[in-house]
């Protein structure tokens, strides 16, 4: 399955500037700092994670000698260059991460939020309904319901992130991956509210939303419904609990060392050094396993934070500047740059 995520970075408002000339440059190992420092043997470990599924001719070959356990940096000097792709537009890193719900298989009064499988029998030509009309019953006695949560607003950021566990009354957790959406276009709730003058620009925040809404339960439920997009969720059985959820290569993305990115710039499955600034800084190899309807730009990523709430916290404050350097077979390195 390709997940299509909305992630966190979804709520703030991402300008659309007019297109710039793209630039490719090489760069050299020597020109990452803190490569030396880094640990790579974990990049080389969520690289083989999704190495496999690169097929063409010029990654094969460098997968087969991934899967011999090489010396990891190394591996990566060897094998890869360094490549600067830039369209105009300053690096811009966010984050996002899988949320933890809690939840129930039968509704109850704490547990009355339901999470919904996609309606496939939906009547052919008639257009699925609104965030608000489903939320006020447009789905009912359809047997859609996964399971029933005791958050409204954490199972809205459940859909913002496109997947994540629920941890039952029974002591299980169920995990949720993408299933679909209803066809209405995404609107930025974190935009509607600067628009309307509840917060400032800089503000806005997954946990700054959460809780306006929560102290605001009827205006709150009124803002959100501004947002008519609506996920729907299905089971994802396949997956260990120890593993993180399935990025969009289908396959489990790790703790920060996965990173979403814009495939029109960035192949997926390829490693990315990553210098990102603000208050905590990232030097570091990831993988591209992941994408995102808000992850638009050859300098714009979003990096996965993991699993529950403290992952949430710190993804959310993330928005910070740096750049993202692409580590490509050196053969198609060359041909890239040239090709400009």
């Amino acid at each position: 399955m390709r997940r299509i995520c909305f992630f966190i970075t979804a709520l703030f408002f991402i300008s659309s500037a007019v297109s710039a000339e793209i630039t490719k440059s090489l760069l050299s190992f020597d020109d990452l700092d803190g490569w030396a420092e880094d640990d790579h043997s974990s990049a080389l470990k969520v690289f083989k994670e999704t190495c496999g599924d690169l097929r063409d001719e010029t990654w094969a070959p460098i997968c087969t000698v991934a899967k011999s356990n090489p010396n990891p940096k190394l591996f990566f000097e060897t094998f890869f260059q360094p490549v600067m792709i830039e369209d105009g537009k300053p690096g811009l890193f966010t984050g996002y991460f899988e949320p933890q719900l809690k939840g129930s298989l039968v509704q109850t009064s704490r547990y009355d939020t339901p999470l919904y499988t996609y309606p496939k029998d939906w009547p052919a030509g008639q257009s699925l309904p609104s965030r608000q009309s489903i939320e006020n019953g447009a789905l009912d006695g359809r047997e859609l319901e996964l399971v029933w949560v005791d958050d409204p607003v954490a199972a809205f950021f459940l859909q913002i992130q496109g997947s994540g566990r629920v941890k039952l009354t029974n002591g299980r957790s169920m995990r949720l991956g993408y299933g679909g959406a209803n066809g209405f276009p995404y609107r930025s709730i974190g935009q509607e509210m600067v628009r309307r003058g509840i917060m400032e620009n800089h503000q806005v925040s997954a946990q700054g939303i959460s809780k306006w809404v929560k102290r605001n339960p009827e205006l709150g439920r009124e803002l959100l419904w501004h947002n008519p997009s609506y996920v729907f969720f299905r089971k994802v059985d396949q997956v260990p609990a120890e593993k993180g959820p399935l990025g969009a290569m289908n396959r489990s993305i790790s703790k920060m060392r996965s990173v979403a990115v814009d495939p029109a710039f960035v192949k997926l499955g390829a490693p990315v050094w990553i210098e990102k600034g603000g208050r905590k800084p990232i030097h570091r190899l990831m993988v591209a396993q992941d994408t995102g309807s808000a992850i638009k730009g050859a300098q714009r990523a979003d990096i996965f934070y993991g699993t529950g709430d403290e992952a949430g916290k710190e993804a959310g404050t993330v928005k910070d500047p740096g750049r993202l350097v692409v580590l490509l077979p050196v053969e198609a390195a060359f041909k890239k740059v040239a090709s400009r």
